[in-house]
């Protein structure tokens, strides 16, 4: 199913990869103005932090491989999110949250939680697929456990 992704111990690592998570959960907990902040609280760069942001995940215990966030920005379009939610309805996986901004400037931010212990296909199938709807500008892999 994740074919691009391993799990590996964060023994044989650099900890580097460690202290970009902590980063990141201390910015989404909101224990930190920023950024800045944050890597400076970890001991690592922002360019460093910016570098591995979106490629290092800590799974949970209980549910590895069950849960993804995907964010989208669509165009401001008659159908283009029904269109999305049948395809991801299409691969078998459950929708759990949905979150749409405003549309500014013909487009719209959707973040989209996933239940996604059925899908048949990889998750970057299903992101790819996505990706040749019409009216999608751009879809993103947040996070996954």
């Amino acid at each position: 199913m994740l074919k691009k992704y391993l799990i590996v111990s964060k023994k044989i690592l650099p900890d580097v990869y460690e202290k970009v998570i902590e980063a990141r959960n201390l910015i989404n907990d909101g224990n930190v103005k920023g950024i800045s902040e944050a890597v400076k609280k970890v001991g690592i760069s922002r360019s460093t932090y910016y570098k591995y942001k979106d490629y290092v995940f800590s799974p949970s215990e209980n549910s590895i491989g069950r849960k993804a966030v995907i964010t989208m920005m669509l165009r401001h379009e008659k159908g283009v999110l029904s269109n999305v939610l049948n395809q991801i309805s299409s691969v078998k996986a459950n929708i759990l949250t949905i979150n749409q901004s405003i549309p500014i400037n013909g487009k719209a931010s959707v973040s989209v939680s996933l239940d996604i212990s059925d899908i048949e296909q990889s998750i970057d199938d299903v992101i790819l697929d996505m990706k040749k709807i019409k009216g999608v500008s751009t879809v993103k892999l947040i996070s996954i456990e």
